[in-house]
């Protein structure tokens, strides 16, 4: 009786390894300069994130964090950076749900911090006072994410009342 392949199978070992972390995707607007510099202004900020887990075959997986920082100020612009900040990883040993939770929580981890320098970098470079976003609890929106995605399976048709 075998419940567990992964545990008893004493040659099957947990890997979780950084083979990689790069950009995949960089995008810096301030449509409003450098008028918008002349202005006395405190913007309104919004930041929004999402990962996206792909694998990519012989036991790697891609995280991709996706951070978008949206200021305004008056309803003007001031500026919009999005970045999708990529890591491959090798994972192997671990249970369908337990790579699930490893990439949105460990690898996320990992790869937020470059996410931010790049984020802080590019908004600097645009003449803007510096910019820090701040640590995020990623088991905790891993927890709200399986939350939501098991209601939405429990009700599948709660939106057509």
């Amino acid at each position: 009786m075998q419940e567990n392949a992964v545990s008893e199978n004493p040659e099957v070992q947990r890997q979780f390894a950084v083979q990689r972390i790069y950009v995949k995707d960089i995008s810096f607007e301030s449509p409003n300069s450098p008028n918008i510099f002349k202005e006395n202004w405190t913007p309104q900020i919004n930041v929004g994130l999402g990962t996206e887990v792909s694998d990519i075959g012989n036991g790697a997986k891609e995280l991709a964090l996706k951070v978008t920082v949206d200021a305004k100020h008056e309803g003007k612009s001031v500026f919009l950076v999005e970045v999708v900040q990529a890591g491959i990883f090798t994972v192997a040993g671990f249970t369908d749900e337990e790579v699930d939770a490893v990439m949105n929580i460990g690898a996320a981890n990992v790869v937020f911090p470059y996410a931010r320098e790049t984020i802080s970098d590019l908004i600097t470079r645009g003449s803007f006072p510096q910019f820090v976003l701040q640590p995020v609890n990623f088991e905790a929106l891993y927890a709200q994410q399986r939350q939501q995605r098991a209601g939405a399976a429990a009700n599948p048709d709660s939106n057509t009342h």
